[in-house]
């Protein structure tokens, strides 16, 4: 799909990788509805993009996990540009460490890793089935197709988010609607580093595991990797050519790469500094 003229929502676009997609689209000529529950981070995001390419964005603060406010956002671009055609399920959360988060945790990061998701996805594709096209892009994580060491909730909604994603594709891909699923690793975000300013060793180790895994991007070069992956229309999105070998190697000898998990969290927690 060719961005140019189309009409794109990325939600938790008032920075990081959502900023940076948002910025992109409208560098190749997109009309942009930029949400994020900080609605000053989405207009500062907003008016920058204005400032270069006049006319191409607005901002909207909003909890995209709630349908309501799903239905605002997607009324509100559709009243400014035109139909929606690219939608970028890009917010999420990191999930509290270790077992002890609570079912309100876990309701949290299934609301905003997945059931957010589900609920853009519920109210676009009937529309985009209707019009023969559409694109669904998931921000999931590297975590979605091997694990985190850490937030058993970040893991367990980023492998969710991945599959949800498959599911779409599966189920509508022959009917118009594309589907792509965003799984980085390390990204100089604030998200990735909050474990490290957790205070929890669990939430220390998970960092210093995503910043050791390989090189950590910025949010710019990871933006100009989807929207390349947009343009061919494909499925899994992998800033870090590292993970796909990591994921082949997991599937071909799940306890080996399993002894290697744990092998690798003790290496990590014996040299976390929680100060």
């Amino acid at each position: 799909m060719k961005v140019a003229r189309k009409v794109a929502i990325v939600t938790g676009g008032g920075g990081g990788i959502g900023g940076a997609i948002a910025d992109r689209l409208a560098e190749r000529g997109a009309k942009v509805l930029v949400a994020d529950l900080d609605p000053t981070a989405a207009s500062a995001v907003a008016d920058g993009i204005n400032a270069r390419h006049p006319g191409s964005a607005v901002a909207e603060d909003a909890d995209v996990a709630d349908a309501d406010q799903i239905r605002r956002i997607i009324e509100r671009a559709e009243t400014e540009f035109g139909p929606v055609d690219l939608y970028f399920a890009n917010a999420g959360i990191a999930g509290a460490p270790g077992l002890d988060a609570d079912d309100a945790d876990w309701d949290l990061a299934f609301d905003v890793n997945v059931r957010a998701h589900i609920r853009a996805a519920q109210q676009l594709v009937p529309k985009w089935i209707e019009r023969g096209e559409g694109y669904f892009v998931s921000t999931a994580s590297a975590a979605g197709l091997l694990t985190q060491i850490g937030s058993a909730t970040y893991a367990v909604t980023k492998h969710a988010a991945v599959s949800f994603s498959e599911w779409l594709s599966v189920t509508y891909g022959d009917r118009g609607i594309r589907v792509s699923c965003l799984c980085p690793m390390g990204v100089e975000t604030k998200l990735m580093r909050s474990g490290q300013n957790s205070g929890d060793p669990l939430g220390v180790a998970a960092t210093k595991a995503v910043v050791s895994a390989g090189e950590v991007l910025q949010p710019e070069q990871v933006a100009d990797i989807v929207l390349d992956a947009v343009d061919r229309e494909t499925f899994l999105i992998l800033p870090h050519e590292s993970v796909l070998a990591m994921y082949r190697q997991k599937g071909s000898d799940y306890d080996r790469w399993l002894r290697g998990m744990r092998r690798y969290q003790s290496s990590l927690l014996e040299h976390c500094d929680t100060r």
